[in-house]
């Protein structure tokens, strides 16, 4: 990082001036954590695989010039022949500052690049609530947030609007 460029909150003066591409973060966080178990203990004895289901959805929103708040929403709802075995909602966000990022660019930046480096964080929080909770954890497999970004882009068109500031997979 250059001394013109030294990610203090420049704005436009620091992308006019040309550096590098940045994206940084400066803080990440859980928003919200609701984990619920509401058949226990007799939820806790059920033989067999529950069927679970997931929910994603990432969104972005401007704070000041460079800095974002981007959330990552993740759902696990845990059924077994029509009872409810749990069912976890987490909100994990993160502070990101981007620099020098090209107009085109920052759609991708913040929907894929971003919640790519939350994920990880958001993946062992939830994976401990249901251990925690008395089941095994819960290991979410990687997500394809660029897949998600170009499905969302797609609607998007199709739709006729912009689609740049949430995604969710269908």
């Amino acid at each position: 990082m250059t001394d013109k460029d030294s990610g203090n909150g420049q704005g436009a003066a620091g992308q006019q001036q040309g550096g590098e591409p940045q994206l940084g973060i400066l803080a990440q966080y859980v928003k919200d954590l609701s984990f619920e178990n509401p058949n226990a203990p007799q939820s806790m004895t059920v033989q067999g695989q529950p069927q679970i289901k997931i929910n994603v959805n990432v969104n972005a929103n401007q704070m000041g010039d460079n800095d974002y708040e981007v959330s990552l929403e993740l759902e696990a709802h845990a059924e077994h022949e029509g009872q409810v075995i749990f069912h976890v909602e987490l909100n994990y966000a993160g502070v990101f500052r981007l620099l020098n990022i090209p107009a085109e660019m920052m759609g991708p930046a913040l929907l894929i690049e971003c919640p790519r480096m939350l994920f990880p964080f958001a993946r062992r929080i939830l994976a401990d609530a249901t251990r925690d909770g008395g089941f095994p954890p819960l290991m979410l497999d990687p997500i394809d947030f660029a897949g998600m970004y170009a499905q969302r882009m797609q609607q998007a068109e199709e739709a006729g609007g912009e689609g740049e500031q949430s995604q969710q997979p269908s």
